[in-house]
């Protein structure tokens, strides 16, 4: 049996090509949108694609199973369990076969034996694999957005991304019973999850890129916890924001993602182009942020090519908007649109060499813009009523801890509630300065010039206050030393 991984770190999402290698045949499971690399492995290594399956309809991220099977000419498999509102609505054009708890899918002589694990979503499948010429049973387990290392799968998302009202409840308990089906698996079987570390599809995922289900019983906090009243309160509490284009991908994983062809190389553009491009389109430049403070396109908005960039492009820019991108170098550029193809961001109009199109625009008469930045000393100086702080954070970082007289405004919610924010300057606030840097150059597309990035963000304010503190200890203990008391 042949078994590779494919790991893409942006959007810390798995999937796998399993082969038979004494026949040729190969599965892949949860592909995304680069159907590319999962031909050339297999063709690498002798295999052909002739099977093409996926746990569940994702959420956050682009399907590529549909084109992959298309361009393959393999046979598509999907999920027929979750009830008639969760079925696939693309199934019968793709041809696919529909499949239920217990079906045995033969890939040559590898089996993937389905099993339904809803909680997740209500069609979740997880596929538990075994190489039948070696006669040792099963030897590992799919899991998709079931289970993870360390972790499980959200059991809210439907609700609060999707807004299916009053589901998130009945769907924590369908994944306690479905972990209970998970306990009763041997514990030497491996165990390969569909997200790792920074995906939003869970709060705790690990960052090691498998496990076994007999490690995950012992150290995994939603399989161990056995009192099913406890599970469910667990695993609802504490969850992030769910990033706003989730819905959109639910919607485009369930009717039929568009199929690319390839993956987006876009175009160079004039210099000079910046001045013509229609107010409509999104003008993302992907420097980073210090860069884009000191010096920028009026109404640009500051996406840093990292590992959030898919998160807040998603999060911030609607699925139907044209954009044109401002980087440094054509690899640059090529980086964003692959990402922004991932989550559905299709129409990429092409990319500007930022420092040339700066230079255009001034050379128009034009003036560029800035994003004035404070550090935590200096806005902790200002009277109250100077200022507002917008604090942009996730609600678990907000609860954790905030500034008093903060105005807490998540940054994925900042564009529907700018008539929430008061009139005078604001000054914006996330854990580290990153997040706030992006909301600073959002309000400015918005019409709103008044603000102040905190430089450093949350951590640097609590650091201030704890060195005020500090230097109020000392001072307190030189005057008992000079007035003559210990300050012991």
């Amino acid at each position: 049996m042949f078994f590779r991984q494919f790991y893409h770190q942006p959007l810390a999402q798995a999937s796998y090509l399993i082969g038979c290698q004494m026949t040729g045949d190969a599965v892949v499971i949860d592909a995304n949108r680069d159907v590319a690399q999962y031909l050339e492995v297999a063709a690498e290594e002798g295999l052909r694609v002739t099977h093409v399956t996926e746990t569940h309809i994702h959420a956050d991220f682009v399907s590529g199973s549909r084109e992959l099977a298309a361009v393959s000419g393999a046979q598509l498999y999907l999920s027929a369990e979750g009830g008639e509102a969760w079925q696939y609505r693309f199934a019968q054009a793709a041809n696919a076969r529909l499949v239920r708890d217990g079906d045995v899918i033969r890939v040559g002589n590898v089996t993937l034996i389905v099993i339904h694990t809803p909680g997740h979503t209500p069609e979740h499948l997880s596929f538990i694999v075994e190489d039948t010429p070696r006669s040792a049973g099963p030897m590992g387990i799919v899991t998709g957005d079931f289970v993870f290392v360390g972790d499980v799968g959200r059991p809210d998302l439907l609700e609060r991304a999707a807004g299916v009202a009053n589901t998130m409840d009945d769907a924590a308990h369908q994944l306690f019973q479905s972990l209970k089906r998970f306990h009763a698996l041997p514990d030497h079987l491996q165990l390969w999850p569909g997200h790792g570390a920074g995906s939003a599809c869970g709060k705790a995922l690990g960052a090691v890129p498998s496990s076994t289900v007999g490690y995950e019983k012992l150290s995994n906090w939603g399989v161990s916890e056995d009192n099913e009243a406890l599970f469910v309160a667990a695993v609802l509490d504490g969850q992030p924001e769910p990033p706003r284009y989730f819905a959109d991908m639910k919607r485009m994983n369930r009717d039929g993602p568009v199929a690319l062809g390839h993956m987006p190389m876009p175009k160079q553009l004039r210099a000079g182009a910046t001045i013509d491009v229609a107010p409509d389109v999104w003008l993302i430049d992907v420097r980073r942020a210090n860069a884009f403070a000191a010096a920028h396109i009026p109404s640009s908005l500051s996406l840093p090519f990292g590992k959030s960039f898919t998160t807040w492009a998603g999060s911030i820019v609607p699925i139907t908007s044209h954009v044109v991108l401002l980087a440094v170098t054509a690899a640059d550029a090529t980086a964003a649109a692959h990402e922004l193809a991932m989550i559905g961001l299709d129409q990429v109009d092409g990319w500007l060499q930022v420092d040339e199109a700066i230079a255009a625009w001034r050379a128009s008469g034009r003036t560029t813009a800035s994003v004035a930045q404070a550090d935590a000393s200096t806005v902790a100086a200002l009277p109250s009523t100077a200022h507002t702080i917008v604090d942009v954070r996730g609600e678990s970082e907000w609860s954790a801890g905030h500034i008093d007289g903060a105005l807490h405004v998540p940054l994925g919610a900042l564009a529907s509630r700018l008539n929430d924010l008061p009139t005078g300057p604001l000054v914006l606030q996330c854990q580290g300065g990153t997040r706030s840097a992006v909301a600073s150059s959002l309000l400015k597309r918005l019409g709103r010039h008044d603000v102040t990035n905190l430089s450093g963000g949350y951590d640097s304010w609590i650091g201030a206050a704890a060195r005020a503190s500090s230097s109020l200890r000392t001072l307190d203990s030189s005057v008992l030393s000079v007035n003559g008391f210990s300050s012991s």
